[in-house]
């Protein structure tokens, strides 16, 4: 039986594996990415991919040419028994950061990523199905359907809904089916609505939205399906359905189809992202109805949170107990956006006549609203995420380190900005993150934080110091180099590597 060895195993080479895996590898730390794929996928699937997952494949260096590969999302609109009943407009007018939305398809995005795992020297090992995984306590075992064995320090499960890594750690994935089952396809179509804007057609018959498309005339149409769970429907039958809605709803016509397909909407949540060495991102944590494109972006945010702290731990720059922050700060984002997401779902699926009042006559209306507008934006934007509550964030660390509670705190987002260096070079902030630091500050600062943190870019800055994280989070604030050691140190925990280190 063969056998090999890896700092860390990532399984699945979605978007969130791919996310953990080039972070990790541009760091340094030795990773193997397995995928029980033969091959990469070409179709679609996840479209959306909000400012802040922009600003996450920004960091990262993979957002290259995939903006001009995009299509812009500027607004939805929502169509009502024939009538438009309301317009959201998806553009971001109250944080700076990306405009709007992208609509794009997740194989690009996985190509991109798989690009950027190349240049870090990295790879995907496809057609490697994981059939078991076992946590030792020292280390963790990953075995193959073909009876290889991999020895690694951590394993990250990115393999989606139906985890082998999640369920080895026996994690429970608590949760309940919203929807019977939603159809998709995309088609090329004769249709007679803006390129800019996601359209939603309902009326007492169903609900269909229609999605532009990279490509001419190329659409995404997806709708509940009607009557029944319909599990045995062939991609011909599925097409045939939402053909028909989008006749019925908006007078279009299919003329061809690139592919069909459908699932169930589960809303699940792990009850927890860690046990031992076993971690879980993306769609193995949690799971939600598509609506408002939120499961991509809240993937590959999880990834990019744990691989920073990852990095540190396999560095011996910070002791594992930083990986508990991991789940205290990124469950709680998930589990919000699975309440939004399955409330929206409700709303626009309108099973029933009551629920169809409220949307018609209440819920849509009230979107044409500016401040109602603007709130769905932010959240759905995700630049409102902030880590304030969170272990890394708290009242009582920012007490102990010195650190003001006005303005920009521990846990907000930093937003991206330019600098100019001494040499007079101008650098934007989001290059130099991820895997690395940024200290906006003096140069006193900037040792301290090299010194226990490794690869820190230091930028001048105003009379508070900012330490930001490669995730674009606020670490630390202030100017006591000595309270900055007392944060790191407190933050960090002292990993056996760290404090052999200190006594020479």
């Amino acid at each position: 039986m063969e056998s090999g060895s890896a700092g860390v195993v990532v399984v699945g080479a979605g978007p969130s594996g791919l996310v953990a895996s080039s972070a990790l590898c541009a760091a340094g730390v030795d990773v193997r990415t397995l995928d029980a794929a033969p091959a990469p996928a070409t179709t679609s699937r996840a479209l959306g991919l909000q400012p802040r997952g922009i600003e996450v494949l920004d960091r990262i260096g993979v957002i290259g040419n995939l903006r001009e590969s995009a299509v812009p999302l500027s607004r939805s609109i929502f169509r009502i028994n024939g009538r438009n009943l309301a317009e959201l407009s998806w553009v971001n007018a109250s944080r700076s950061g990306p405009a709007y939305p992208l609509i794009i398809s997740q194989a690009d995005i996985e190509a991109s990523l798989r690009n950027r795992l190349t240049a870090a020297g990295g790879t995907v090992e496809w057609n490697q199905r994981v059939v078991s995984v076992d946590d030792t306590g020292e280390r963790a075992s990953v075995r193959l359907a073909d009876g290889t064995v991999i020895h690694a320090d951590w394993v990250i499960g990115a393999d989606g809904a139906h985890s082998v890594v999640r369920k080895a750690a026996g994690i429970d994935f608590p949760g309940v089916p919203r929807v019977e089952r939603l159809l998709i396809a995309d088609v090329c179509a004769d249709l007679d609505s803006p390129r800019d804007a996601v359209v939603f057609f309902a009326g007492p018959t169903g609900l269909l939205g229609a999605f532009p498309l990279p490509g001419d005339d190329v659409w995404r149409l997806m709708a509940p399906a009607a009557g029944g769970d319909h599990a045995d429907l062939t991609p011909q039958e599925i097409l045939d359905e939402l053909a028909a809605g989008l006749a019925q709803h908006a007078g279009g016509v299919v003329r061809s189809v690139v592919w069909a397909s459908s699932f169930r909407i589960h809303r699940r949540l792990a009850d927890s992202y860690r046990r031992g060495r076993l971690l879980l991102v993306g769609d193995a944590a949690h799971t939600h109805s598509p609506v408002g494109a939120q499961g991509l972006n809240t993937g590959i945010g999880d990834a990019e949170n744990l691989a920073w702290k990852l990095t540190l731990v396999m560095s011996g720059r910070a002791h594992e107990n930083l990986l508990d922050s991991y789940e205290a700060e990124r469950r709680p984002i998930a589990a919000e956006v699975l309440s939004n997401t399955a409330d929206v779902t409700d709303i626009l699926a309108g099973t029933g006549l009551m629920k169809r009042l409220i949307r018609d006559h209440a819920m849509v209306p009230m979107l044409s609203r500016r401040w109602v507008q603007r709130h769905i934006a932010d959240k759905a934007s995700q630049l409102s995420v902030t880590y304030r509550k969170g272990p890394l964030g708290s009242t009582r660390r920012l007490r102990a380190c010195g650190m003001r509670s006005s303005g920009l705190r521990p846990g907000d987002r930093v937003p991206d900005a330019e600098f100019t260096r001494e040499n007079g070079n101008v650098v934007r902030l989001f290059t130099l993150l991820g895997p690395g630091w940024a200290l906006l500050g003096r140069d006193a600062l900037g040792a301290v934080a090299k010194a226990r943190l490794g690869d820190v870019a230091v930028l001048p800055g105003d009379d508070d110091a900012l330490l930001v994280r490669p995730d674009g989070h606020l670490a630390w604030r202030g100017r006591d180099p000595r309270l900055l050691e007392v944060w790191l140190d407190t933050a960090l925990g002292r990993s056996s590597a760290v404090n052999a280190v200190s006594a020479r």
